[in-house]
């Protein structure tokens, strides 16, 4: 299991009604590295027919799930967390081959996720019920209570992207099994060796036979099959906006949890430590080379302080380095061809429309060198779409509310940032600007996890958080006492 030797070519199974097996036809995807394109790995391609003995074997062991002890759940969490720690060299190891990050950055993804899950665990036993008494209702008795508690939902379907296959899966998987759920886990096809990797380990730590089933393949192949499943009840998606709009036509009656794409702006104005500034803007546009939904995507910058800024920027963005994950590279080589193509098509069109390369724009099969552009036009592609790769456009404006007007014609409304010492314009703008979340003098980021994450229009669905998660994995079930 997790003592193999990720260095060499690893052929993952799945875990399919309590036993790790081959899919029955024998059909599998093979993985290649981002990084030098050599074969990494293989898993099953499930067959609609597997897809459904995964959500009935999830079904089945659910309904004993939810009877276990609240402290029991949590124990089996902090087992699992415990063997991702111990393992995390290993799975860390296989991130990096398989997503291309660099080897801190997935090592440390790994350690994140304990504690996520462990975060989770203590948090879980302390979701309470509350009893209410009739009579606080005008005309009602007080021989009539109602005794309100928290139940699961039944089977989640758990789809994950691939820039954090440890983390985003986790961070579905934990909360739906402390709230007593069963799971039917989909990772992204690039990150579903790692995907398996964060499940042995869950196995190891002593999970029940059937309750978590791993479904491996194309999405576009056993994706309706299983996101239209009469078994499932509730579906939690990372991914991007159109295939979530897509998911939300199709699937009626099931609550969603969606965390779709983002065009996150860092709004910038003359009095801001600009110092400050650079140093946060350059880091939330280029961890992970771009590839999150919560980079910074554009800078609105006021005129005033705009030359002063780009130089600061482009200095920082020099210092990054870029290469290979091996070697701990800042900017790495993004996880296909297709998007690097996409990236340096918004960059092309950019340029066609007189923005000017502040720094940047070269590029060597999928990876391209982090690239600043000043004078970005609002007609110009990368004003609006977001990129997933290291490109990062500095727009200027004339006035804040100029700024915010940017920032709400987007499609998107994951998060912003506002760079400025003067704490009234700060809320000023926060308020005004239509997104889940606002940071004030800081990059935009998802964590820590504890806090409310949330997208609005189309980044997104529902809230994500340890307890808001947990609160969306269960609900209330209410039983009136009649005195």
């Amino acid at each position: 299991m997790l003592t193999h030797n990720v260095e060499t070519f690893s052929q993952k199974n799945v875990l399919l009604q309590g036993e790790w097996r081959e899919n029955k036809n024998g059909n599998r995807i093979t993985l290649a590295s981002p990084s030098n394109g050599e074969e990494i790995g293989s898993v099953p391609a499930l067959s609609e027919e597997e897809v459904n003995e995964a959500v009935e074997a999830s079904n089945a062991a659910q309904k004993e799930w939810a009877k276990t002890p609240l402290h029991e759940r949590k124990q089996l969490l902090h087992r699992w967390a415990d063997n991702l720690v111990e393992h995390k060299e290993a799975i860390g190891t296989m991130i990096m081959q398989e997503v291309a990050k660099k080897k801190s950055s997935a090592i440390d993804e790994v350690v994140r996720t304990a504690d996520f899950i462990r975060h989770t665990a203590e948090e879980g036993v302390r979701l309470n019920g509350e009893l209410l008494s009739g009579d606080s209702y005008n005309g009602g008795p007080a021989s009539k209570t109602a005794q309100v508690s928290r139940v699961p939902l039944g089977v989640v379907l758990a789809i994950s992207p691939f820039n954090y296959p440890i983390n985003l899966s986790a961070s579905k998987i934990a909360p739906a099994l402390m709230t007593g759920n069963g799971v039917v886990f989909k990772p992204a096809t690039q990150g579903s060796l790692s995907g398996i990797m964060m499940i042995e380990a869950l196995e190891q730590a002593g999970l029940p036979e059937g309750l978590v089933n791993i479904t491996t393949g194309r999405g576009s192949e056993i994706g309706d099959a299983l996101v239209t499943h009469k078994g499932i009840d509730q579906i939690s998606f990372t991914g991007g906006s159109e295939t979530g709009i897509s998911m939300s036509k199709k699937v009626g009656m099931v609550p969603l949890v969606l965390e779709l794409g983002g065009k996150d702006p860092a709004i910038v104005l003359e009095d801001a430590d600009l110092d400050k500034a650079a140093k946060e803007i350059t880091g939330g546009a280029f961890s992970y080379s771009g590839q999150r939904c919560t980079a910074i995507k554009r800078v609105l910058v006021k005129e005033e302080a705009a030359d002063e800024l780009v130089a600061k920027l482009k200095e920082k963005v020099e210092a990054l380095s870029v290469g290979l994950p091996e070697d701990d590279a800042d900017i790495t080589p993004l996880i296909n061809d297709k998007t690097a193509d996409n990236v340096q098509s918004l960059i092309d069109d950019a340029i066609e429309k007189k923005a000017e390369v502040v720094t940047g724009d070269e590029k060597k099969e999928n990876l391209l060198s982090p690239t600043l552009l000043d004078h970005v036009s609002t007609d110009a592609r990368v004003a609006w779409e977001e990129p997933f790769g290291p490109v990062l456009p500095v727009l200027r404006v004339k006035s804040e509310e100029e700024a915010i007007q940017i920032a709400n014609e987007s499609e998107y409304g994951l998060q912003a940032s506002v760079f400025t010492q003067d704490i009234d314009a700060a809320h000023r703008i926060a308020d005004q600007l239509d997104v889940g979340s606002v940071q004030l003098n800081g990059k935009t980021s998802r964590g820590p996890d504890h806090f409310p994450f949330l997208g609005v229009k189309n980044s997104g669905l529902g809230v994500q958080g340890v307890r808001y998660s947990l609160l969306s994995l269960s609900r209330e079930k209410v039983k009136v006492l009649n005195g």
